[in-house]
């Protein structure tokens, strides 16, 4: 892996519909993550938080859509970071906010492989699919669409940002960690032909069998791996404070193993963490165990 991490924050909170993960970035620099990622070796460069307007400001023009304006322009903020981040050798680490972060993260690493001829690989480890799109959400709340937008389903707003078209293909598309699926996202789960691990899975064959599958399947057909957590895949009880809790989540050391041998691999190039929501945590301890987390994936062993 670079030597060198960019963090950039991503606070938003217009995606979701409760408040408070707009305060996640700060959140994870309180629970030292440069420094945890300094004692592993690495060059750390804060790039700070994307400015975002907050919810009070602004006004739901689509009830299908809330917020999608204020969503789209920093997004678009966001992409043109990370992709200059890819292009400068570095290696971004997007910290938030709500999962509709994925949106510019994913639209910044599509551009800079697209230059490079690379293929994108997406692990998407959630207990959320966020395969809805506008016809098919319940809420309108966009971070229940990024994943969906990202591989080209849903609004032209939100499937042509900042580069035309789908940014990574549903067949270098897979989820972990699925517990919580609406009715019409699951159409376009198999329509879309994306591969589902659910926690049903992860019960029956192990985290471990299943992370080592799909990163084989992806050392053939991959040539830049984004891995993107949001920490609602983790049990309630592990992690208390994100803004949808659904029980039956990964336990402490199956969200360590998984991330530990993503990092045994040494494929990733890119990371994001979302939807740490600090209002609803007990004393940041949601915040300190993402930022084990993420220095798991990022080499910290046991021994």
């Amino acid at each position: 892996m670079k030597k060198k991490v960019k963090i950039i924050g991503f606070p938003m909170d217009l995606g979701a519909g409760r408040r408070g993960v707009d305060m996640g970035p700060s959140a994870l620099r309180i629970a030292h993550l440069s420094e945890k990622l300094q004692y592993l070796g690495y060059e750390v460069e804060d790039h700070g938080d994307i400015d975002i307007e907050i919810m009070e400001t602004q006004t739901v023009k689509n009830d299908k859509l809330k917020y999608i304006d204020e969503i789209e322009r920093t997004s678009l903020k966001l992409a043109e970071v990370v992709e200059k981040t890819l292009a400068d050798d570095e290696f971004p680490l997007c910290i938030g906010g709500d999962h509709s972060m994925a949106l510019g993260t994913l639209a910044g690493i599509a551009a800079h492989c697209r230059k490079h001829d690379q293929r994108l690989g997406v692990i998407w480890i959630d207990a959320h699919a966020d395969m809805n799109t506008d016809s098919t959400t319940p809420s309108g709340n966009i971070h229940g669409m990024s994943l969906a937008a990202s591989i080209g389903l849903g609004s032209p707003r939100l499937t042509g940002l900042y580069i035309p078209g789908p940014k990574v293909a549903p067949e270098n598309t897979v989820i972990i960690g699925a517990r919580s699926i609406d009715t019409e996202e699951r159409k376009n789960i198999k329509e879309s032909g994306i591969t589902v691990y659910t926690m049903s899975d992860i019960d029956k064959m192990g985290i471990h069998r299943i992370v080592s599958k799909v990163l084989k399947q992806f050392r053939n057909n991959v040539d830049h791996i984004h891995v993107s957590f949001d920490v609602d895949s983790v049990e309630p009880t592990v992690v208390p404070g994100v803004g949808t809790p659904v029980p039956g989540g990964l336990s402490y050391r199956e969200a360590h193993l998984l991330m530990e041998t993503i990092a045994e691999c040494g494929c990733m190039s890119s990371l994001e963490v979302t939807e740490v929501n600090p209002i609803l945590d007990n004393r940041n301890a949601s915040a300190v165990f993402a930022v084990e987390l993420i220095a798991s994936s990022m080499g910290m062993r046991i021994l």
